[in-house]
């Protein structure tokens, strides 16, 4: 019998109050220089945010999801994202990379383990390092998994995807690509453009792909910006697409396939029944792998880590392991 939370309170929780970090620095790698911030409570117990993307970066309500004086709250930018230099980098610019990024912050901070909390790519990040590192991981929150399998990329990247449930985005998605590099696989055609040498195709292209991730991640919230795309946009999208060319740098199935290991550490899956850009069988599939873990379904929540549905829901998870 599977157990299923679902949200039904009449008192939702909302973010804690803003808050300014205590310390910052760099850390220095060869190509890159990655930004950490540490919020709350220096002898809390620590607690690392994985942001989405690849290429998002944090924000500041992203501290927020975390009691201030309990929580010794760490959030860095990954390499080429946010505040980390310099932006959009490519060059050692892996998973692994991050994961050695991760472990290096644990280490310079003289953690001996830490609970991992991502949403969309940060869930992926986490179950990756939680994989190759698992003593140093004390609990994981994962909100909208993705799970980087080929068919995650064919949903969001084919027309018989959320195509079908966007047509009128989904062909102006199409129409931003040039006849003469259309081919039957427009991520492949995306990455011809991207790294072509004519400068409006580029930017046509990378404004239409932000257009068609908003459209999706934010359904009937989202609102068409007319901005011209500027080159950190290009950047960025250029970083997402290094990414998803490279298969996220996992082995097709890797993620769900190395669950065993993790079947001892206390776990709750977070994801919203309209999450049109990670599909909730992700997080079902992952419940399956780990069935120790808390699955919680969200009845009107989507993708993003806002709303007082999805916000109660994560909230409510740092609070549960304060106890655990």
């Amino acid at each position: 019998m599977v157990n299923i939370f679902t949200v039904n309170f009449p008192f939702m929780k909302s973010l804690f109050p803003s808050i300014e970090p205590f310390n910052h620095f760099f850390l220095q790698t060869q190509a890159h220089s990655v930004y950490v911030e540490q919020c709350g409570n220096p002898s809390g117990v620590p607690i690392v945010f994985l942001h989405g993307g690849p290429c998002s970066g944090c924000k500041p309500d992203h501290r927020r999801f975390f009691d201030p004086t309990y929580y010794h709250i760490i959030l860095f930018d990954q390499r080429g994202c946010g505040r980390s230099l310099p932006f959009g980098e490519l060059e050692d610019n892996t998973l692994i990379h991050l994961i050695e990024d991760m472990e290096a912050i644990r280490k310079q901070l003289q953690l001996e383990n830490w609970i991992l909390f991502g949403g969309s790519w940060g869930a992926t990040l986490a179950l990756a390092y939680a994989q190759r590192h698992v003593n140093h991981v004390r609990a994981m929150i994962l909100r909208g998994s993705f799970l980087a399998r080929k068919e995650d990329m064919m949903w969001f990247a084919n027309e018989q995807g959320v195509a079908r449930i966007y047509p009128e985005s989904w062909q102006s998605f199409v129409a931003s690509i040039p006849h003469n590099v259309r081919t039957e696989n427009l991520l492949n055609d995306l990455i011809t453009v991207l790294w072509g040498k004519d400068e409006l195709a580029i930017r046509r292209a990378a404004k239409a792909w932000q257009s068609w991730g908003g459209q999706v991640a934010l359904g009937n919230a989202y609102q068409e910006n007319d901005e011209h795309p500027c080159e950190n946009t290009i950047k960025q999208v250029r970083m997402e697409l290094h990414y998803a060319k490279n298969h996220y740098f996992l082995q097709e199935n890797e993620l769900l396939q190395q669950c065993n290991k993790l079947s001892h550490l206390p776990i709750i899956l977070i994801h919203g029944r309209a999450d049109f850009m990670c599909p909730i069988e992700s997080a079902w599939k992952l419940h399956k792998a780990l069935p120790q873990s808390k699955y919680v379904v969200l009845p009107s929540a989507g993708h993003i880590a806002q709303g007082d549905e999805m916000i109660d829901a994560l909230i409510n998870a740092t609070e549960h392991f304060k106890h655990v």
